[in-house]
């Protein structure tokens, strides 16, 4: 099951007070948003009229003319299956009120009135309207609406309505001025149950407002963990002494995920995919939300009603965007802030640590991604500490799979940065412990390859223990996550700075270091040091002198790996919709062989390799993931893969 849910934030051309006119828009949006595959689609706050017509409002021809447009509506719901939500002034036991109204085939189903009335300058809405606050029924009869229809029916009404689509997702409403309150509606909805809020408003534009209107929306929606539709109205209102925007805001789990682009807009649809199963995840790994939801899930009581529609909820997420790289921001300018600051992050740990423990750090250089952000992370905070640049120990440690390339950029990389350079060539150290365990040399196998990283991981130990050094743990997430790492061999340190760092990031971030020369004279360097293969040269150098131990080779491209890596982690989800995510994601790089191939990989490893991360060091955390076993990530080392491995085998 994919869990999404296609929504629309429809903007109509408007005729202030022609309801014939608005009718007739709405209706034409409903018809586009249908051939997009919307399961619901919400206007803007009283659409059907126009938020602008002021005294009209209480006009008893305008009135029994918005009921006729209601009924016109629900009659043209009748052809399609997608619930929608609009705004019209209603009539309820004797009050005027400003209410939302959903229908879907060709019955009104709800009714939600607005609770909150703003009573400044622009706006006096309680001239004519009255809070749902003071409504004491709770339904209504199809009849005393003068709607259509050919059986009198039973209509809820409330601000506390709740709606569930076939028993897998729920939607709540409020209307504009309620999001604006210290505390919305929205809120109560969302502690008790709503994993969709849909706002219906009509708010004016000024200088600023859209930008505090869109972090309104999208704290809303971080704070309740739910996605957020919100659907202003437009530039076809009245302009006597106010401009609307038709500002129409999409947000999920404190992200934006769609925006209308003109700030002075109208006519339009904006539809995209939420996806519900992120925020089921969030509220059941979030325990302060349920806290929440016991504490003050009584304070509102809501009704739930539920709507089965067995042609909605069937869209595979085709208009959900997805990022290839999702440790990685999408856009350069936040993928240059977002990397300092975790460099910023990276430092500050390793600070404490130095500072605590009144030693050095010590740190085996390879030339290589890891090795070299970590180096960079400690210069950086010996730099912070006062200390001279000489307290940064950096040992190179050639062996049988060194290449010139790798070797040369260690080397220039610590002669630039000004630290104590040692070079320790272990090849001799590995032949004698090859003999002692009566190992042939020639045999290319794990043992060859373990020897000379446990014999890396023994000198880097002992020289750090000479000059009371810490050692600096230069293993990545996406090698802890796959296990590609010698058990107490790289995989251990005294503190691991990169421990909660994807190799997909890795690459950008000492790209922007280099990009905003944090250290004079080494871009050039670092440049090379990214455009080198990722590898652990452990095996001979091919017969130019080239990396011939291609890591992405043996385990698989780490783009793929750290997407299966993201979605597993953080959302929970399962292989079938890891791969659907994925083959959108890497259409133009990767078929869907090549996806499932390493997908299968990425389980069996995932699994079998826990034993690696249960002792992992101390390392600080930077992102929403991190494999710690001291809190991230607890998961027994023996545990079994094979419901998840047999979901992935029946997969095409």
């Amino acid at each position: 099951m994919l869990d999404y849910l296609r929504v629309a934030s429809a903007v109509p051309k408007l005729s202030v007070a022609d309801t014939n006119y608005n009718t007739q828009e709405i209706c034409a949006k409903i018809m586009e948003a249908s051939s997009e595959g919307v399961d619901v689609i919400v206007f803007p706050e009283l659409c059907i009229t126009g938020y602008t017509c002021g005294d009209l409002f209480l006009q008893s021809t305008l009135l029994t003319k918005s009921s006729q447009a209601l009924s016109t509506i629900i009659m043209t719901s009748r052809r399609y299956s997608q619930i929608i939500i609009v705004g019209t002034p209603l009539k309820l036991a004797g009050q005027l009120y400003n209410c939302a109204c959903v229908i879907n085939r060709g019955r009104l189903i709800g009714i939600v009135p607005k609770t909150f009335m703003p009573n400044y300058n622009e706006f006096y809405e309680k001239r004519w309207f009255t809070s749902s606050a003071s409504l004491e029924l709770d339904s209504v009869s199809a009849s005393e609406l003068d709607l259509y229809c050919s059986k009198d029916y039973d209509i809820p009404v409330g601000s506390e309505l709740l709606f569930s689509i076939n028993n897998k997702v729920t939607f709540g409403i409020e209307l504009c001025e309620d999001l604006w309150t210290p505390l919305p509606p929205s809120t109560f909805l969302a502690i008790n149950g709503a994993e969709i809020i849909f706002n219906l408003s009509a708010s004016n534009e000024t200088i600023a407002k859209r930008e505090y209107r869109r972090n309104l929306v999208i704290q809303q929606s971080a704070r309740n963990i739910c996605g957020y539709v919100y659907c202003s109205a437009g530039d076809d209102e009245s302009t006597q002494d106010l401009i609307f925007s038709g500002h129409s805001i999409i947000a999920e789990n404190g992200t934006l995920i769609k925006e209308n682009s003109k700030n002075i807009d109208s006519d339009y649809v904006l539809s995209t995919d939420l996806d519900y199963g992120k925020i089921a995840h969030d509220r059941i790994k979030n325990k302060s939300f349920a806290d929440c939801r016991d504490m003050y899930g009584d304070v509102a009581p809501v009704r739930v009603i539920k709507i089965m529609n067995e042609e909605l909820l069937c869209g595979n997420g085709e208009l959900a965007y997805v990022n290839k790289l999702p440790f990685v921001p999408a856009s350069m300018e936040h993928r240059l802030k977002r990397c300092l600051n975790i460099f910023e992050m990276q430092v500050g740990g390793l600070k404490k640590r130095l500072e605590v423990t009144k030693s050095k750090p010590v740190i085996g250089i390879s030339g290589g991604l890891d090795s070299t952000l970590a180096l960079l992370v400690a210069v950086k905070a010996v730099m912070e500490l006062g200390r001279p640049l000489t307290d940064c120990i950096g040992i190179t440690m050639p062996c049988f799979g060194t290449t010139d390339r790798t070797y040369n950029n260690s080397l220039k990389l610590m002669e630039a940065l000004g630290i104590t350079s040692v070079e320790i060539n272990i090849k001799e150290a590995c032949q004698v412990h090859a003999s002692d365990i009566g190992f042939d040399l020639a045999e290319k196998s794990v043992t060859y390859e373990n020897i000379q990283a446990r014999e890396r991981t023994q000198v880097l130990m002992d020289y750090a223990n000479r000059v009371g050094g810490l050692v600096v743990g230069t293993g990545d997430l996406s090698e802890l996550a796959l296990g590609w790492c010698t058990y107490n061999a790289d995989h251990m340190s005294m503190y691991g700075v990169n421990a909660s760092i994807p190799k997909t990031l890795i690459r950008w971030m000492i790209s922007s270091i280099s990009e905003f020369d944090v250290f004079t004279g080494c871009a050039d360097i670092l440049n090379d040091i990214i455009d080198t293969p990722i590898s652990p040269e452990l095996l001979p150098p091919d017969e130019t002198g080239k990396i011939a131990q291609k890591t992405e080779d043996l385990v698989g491209p780490y783009p793929l790996h750290d997407f299966f890596l993201y979605y597993m982690l953080r959302y929970g989800f399962a292989p079938e919709k890891i791969y659907t995510l994925a083959k959108k994601a890497f259409a133009d790089e990767f078929d869907s062989e090549t996806i499932l191939k390493w997908l299968k990989t990425f389980y069996r490893r995932f699994f079998t390799q826990q034993f690696k991360r249960s002792c992992i060091p101390d390392g600080v955390k930077v992102g929403s993931i991190c494999l710690s076993p001291r809190g991230d990530w607890r998961m027994p080392s023996d545990a079994a893969s094979a419901i998840w491995l047999e979901e992935v085998e029946n997969l095409e």
